[in-house]
C-alpha cells in the first residue's frame, strides 16, 4: 500500500485550530525592556503614560520682551505705555520664561527708547508663552498597548520623560535544514549536492515579519540527530522549522520525530504546493515541518508561520489587494486541494491579463518573477483561457487600518477606551481630537466623526446633552450613548493655599484661574455657576486663559503657575492636587446613525459593557458608573 498523509485538511480550518492550540498554550507573552531611543519598529506589549510634562517649563513662544500683564494693560494707539529696564527682560523663543514675568511681546510691538521701551497694546496674561503639558502632560498615555513604535513615537515617549519602554519580545524562530544531498551555498557543487538557500529565504521573509530567525546547521537524514537538534531548537527558540523531511520518502522522519518530542496536529494539508506540511507542537512552541522544496516551504511558511507571528505579535493579518484579470491561458487543478498559482500581470488597453508560470515546487524562480498568485478553491477543476479571475498582488496596496475618530470634549476615558479596544482587536484604532462639547456635535452635523464625548448642561431644566442634540439635530439621525456621570469640582493646590471654598472665592486678589476653552462643557459649566452666583469673570485673574483638556488645566496648577480650575476629579486625582466637588455631571457619547453599524462603533460598544473598562474607570476615580453602552435616546 502506498504512503498517505494522515489529512488533508482545509487550511482555514488548521490555520485557525493550530493558533488557538498554541495561544491557549501560552504562545507570545515574553517581553522585554528596552531603550525607548532604540525602540523604533518594536511593538508596546502595555500602554506607555508619561512620566513628565512636555515642555517641563514655561517659555517664551517669540522673540522680544517677558513682562508682567498688568504692567501693559493701559496700553493703547493713543496712549502708549512705557515700561522701565526693570520691568522687563529680553527673551528669545524657548528661552524659560522670568520670574515674576506672565507674558511675552512680540519684537515687532516694541519700540525702543533711551531708558526703556514703548508699547501701543497690552498684553494678555500668558500670551506667546509655551504652557507646561502644552504638547504632552505627565499622565497622558502616550502609546497604547500593542502599537508599533514610530519615529515620532520615540520622540513623544522622551520628551515625556519616558526612557525605557515594555516591548513584545520578538520570536526567535529556528530553522534546521535536513538532508544527507544538502550542502552549505558554494560556487562549485559537485553533481547531486542541493545548495541550502531555504534557510537564506525563510530568514528574510522572518525578518520583514517581525521576528529573528536563527538557522542551525545541516543535519543529516538521521533519526535521532534530528531529534537532539529540534532539542536544541526547542530550548533556544519560540518556534521551530524544520525544513524537509515532511514528505514521503524512505528518510523523511520530520513527523515521527515530531510526535516523539510533542504533538502533531496535522500533516498533511489540502493545499498544493505544500500539502506535506506538518502541523506540530510543544507546549506553547509550534514546530512545523516544512517541505524542502522551495516554492511549496514559501507557501507554508506565509500561510501557516506568518499567521502564528502575527497573533505572537498581537497584529491583523494584512490582507492582499486582490484584483479582477482576464486569464491568457487554461490552468488544471486537481480536485483535492487549494491551488496557488504564480503569474503574470500586465495591462493590454484595459484589461488585466494573467499569464501563469511554472507551477513545479521547486522553481523558485517562478517566486522571484511572480507579480501575483492565483488561488483556485479546493472542488474546482482549473479554469478556462480568457476566463476572468480573481488573483491576489504580491505587494498589497491598501491600507487596512480602521480607525474610530472621536471628536468633542476631553475625558482620561477616551485613552482607556483606545487602548482596550486596540488590545480586543489590534486592527481597530480610535483618534481623539479634544475640541469640547459643541465642536463634537458640530463636527457630527458635518459628518466628520464616528462619536463625540459631550457634556452640555441646560440652563432651564438642569438635564444634560439631550436638549443640545434636540436643538441641533432637529432632524434626528444621531442616538446618545451612556458613558459615565463623573464628577466636576475646583481643582486646587495641595493644602488649599489660598483657602477656596467654592466659586465665590475666585476673584480674591492674587489667586490665578486656569479656564477651558469656550465651547467645551466644563467652560459652560462654570460661565453658567458664574452668572447663577452674580460672579463677574471679568474680575477672575486667567479667565481667559484657557486650556484643552482637564489634565493640562490640573498640569498648570501642580506646576504653580495656577491656583484653581474647574475640571473632572480623575485628572486632579492624576495630580495630587485637592479638590473641591461642584457636580456630578452625565458624560454621554453622541453616535450618528452612519457610524452606527460600522466595525469600530461596535467594538466600541462592546468594550463600554465590559468589566475591563469598569475597573480601568474605578482605577481613574471620580465616575459614577451606571449602564455604559445602553442607548439613552435616539433622535
Amino acid at each position: 500500500m502506498g504512503f498517505q498523509y494522515l489529512t488533508n485538511v482545509d487550511l482555514e480550518q488548521a490555520r485557525g485550530e493550530y493558533c488557538r492550540i498554541l495561544l491557549a498554550n501560552g504562545m507570545g507573552q515574553k517581553t522585554e525592556w528596552i531603550k525607548a531611543a532604540h525602540s523604533c519598529g518594536r511593538i508596546t506589549s502595555q500602554a506607555v503614560y508619561a512620566r513628565i510634562c512636555a515642555p517641563h517649563y514655561y517659555a517664551s513662544a517669540m522673540d522680544g520682551i517677558a513682562v508682567k500683564a498688568s504692567d501693559t494693560f493701559k496700553a493703547t494707539e493713543t496712549t502708549p505705555v512705557h515700561l522701565q529696564p526693570h520691568q522687563y527682560i529680553v527673551v528669545d523663543t524657548g528661552d524659560p520664561l522670568p520670574e515674576n514675568c506672565d507674558a511675552v511681546i512680540m519684537i515687532e510691538d516694541v519700540v525702543q527708547e533711551e531708558e526703556g521701551v514703548r508699547l501701543y497694546a497690552s498684553a494678555a496674561p500668558w500670551q506667546h508663552i509655551r504652557q507646561i503639558g502644552e504638547d504632552i502632560c505627565a499622565g497622558e498615555m502616550i502609546l497604547p498597548s500593542y502599537q508599533k513604535i514610530t519615529p515620532a513615537a520615540i520622540g513623544a515617549m522622551i520628551a515625556g520623560g519616558v526612557q525605557m519602554v515594555q516591548v513584545l519580545a520578538r520570536p526567535v524562530v529556528g530553522i534546521i535544514p535536513t538532508g544527507d544531498e544538502i550542502v552549505p551555498p558554494t560556487a562549485d557543487p559537485a553533481p547531486g549536492d542541493i545548495l541550502e538557500f531555504n534557510g537564506s529565504i525563510f530568514s528574510a521573509m522572518l525578518k520583514e515579519w517581525g521576528a529573528n530567525p536563527k538557522i542551525y546547521p545541516i543535519v543529516p537524514d538521521d533519526f535521532e540527530k534530528i531529534r537532539a537538534m529540534i532539542e536544541l531548537a526547542l530550548e533556544e527558540c519560540d518556534m521551530v522549522l524544520l525544513n524537509a523531511g515532511s514528505s514521503a520518502g524512505r528518510e523523511d522522519y520530520s513527523c515521527q520525530v515530531i510526535q516523539k518530542l510533542g504533538e502533531v496536529l496535522y500533516h498533511g494539508i489540502a493545499i498544493k504546493p505544500g500539502k506535506p506540511a506538518i502541523l506540530g507542537y510543544r507546549g506553547e512552541k509550534p514546530v512545523l515541518g516544512v517541505p524542502g522544496y522551495p516554492v511549496s516551504g514559501i507557501i507554508v511558511i506565509e500561510q501557516i508561520l506568518k499567521p502564528l507571528i502575527d497573533c505572537w505579535n498581537h497584529r491583523i493579518e494584512e490582507k492582499p489587494v486582490q484584483m479582477h484579470a482576464v486569464l491568457s491561458r487554461a490552468v488544471v487543478s486537481g480536485l483535492k486541494y487549494r491551488e496557488f498559482v504564480r503569474v503574470r500581470l500586465g495591462y493590454v488597453g484595459e484589461r488585466l491579463v494573467a499569464s501563469p508560470l511554472s507551477r513545479g515546487s521547486g522553481v523558485i524562480s517562478s517566486f522571484m518573477k511572480a507579480d501575483g498568485i492565483l488561488e483556485i478553491a479546493q472542488g474546482t477543476e482549473g479554469y478556462e483561457a480568457g476566463s476572468q479571475v480573481e488573483v491576489r498582488l504580491l505587494r498589497p496596496e491598501q491600507e487596512l487600518r480602521h480607525t474610530l475618530v472621536a471628536i468633542g470634549s476631553h475625558d482620561p476615558l477616551l485613552d482607556e477606551l483606545a487602548d482596550l479596544i486596540h488590545r480586543e482587536n489590534p486592527d481597530i484604532f480610535m483618534s481623539s481630537s479634544h475640541v469640547g462639547s459643541m465642536g463634537g456635535i458640530m463636527a457630527a452635523r458635518r459628518g466628520e466623526n464616528h462619536i463625540a464625548g459631550i457634556h452640555l448642561l441646560n440652563e432651564t431644566d438642569g438635564e444634560y446633552n439631550t436638549a443640545f442634540v434636540k436643538k441641533y439635530f432637529p432632524r434626528g439621525g444621531v442616538r446618545l450613548v451612556e458613558c459615565v456621570g463623573r464628577t466636576q469640582g475646583l481643582m486646587v493646590a495641595p493644602g488649599n493655599p489660598h483657602h477656596i471654598r467654592g466659586i465665590e472665592d475666585l476673584t480674591q486678589s492674587g489667586l490665578r484661574y486656569v479656564n477651558r476653552q469656550k465651547g467645551s462643557g466644563t467652560r459652560i459649566l462654570i460661565d453658567y455657576l458664574c452668572k447663577k452666583q452674580g460672579i463677574d469673570t471679568t474680575q477672575i485673574y486667567g479667565y481667559d486663559r484657557e486650556e484643552f483638556t482637564h489634565t493640562s488645566v490640573a498640569a498648570q496648577i501642580m506646576s504653580g503657575s495656577g491656583d484653581a480650575g474647574m475640571g473632572i476629579y480623575s485628572a486632579a486625582h492624576l495630580y495630587h492636587l485637592d479638590f473641591l466637588p461642584v457636580c456630578m455631571e452625565q458624560y454621554d457619547l453622541l453616535i450618528p446613525d452612519y457610524a452606527w453599524d460600522t466595525p469600530m462603533v461596535r467594538q466600541l460598544l462592546k468594550i463600554l459593557k465590559s468589566e475591563a473598562f469598569r475597573e480601568r474607570l474605578l482605577a481613574l476615580g471620580g465616575y459614577e458608573i451606571g449602564e455604559p453602552g445602553r442607548v439613552r435616546q435616539r433622535f
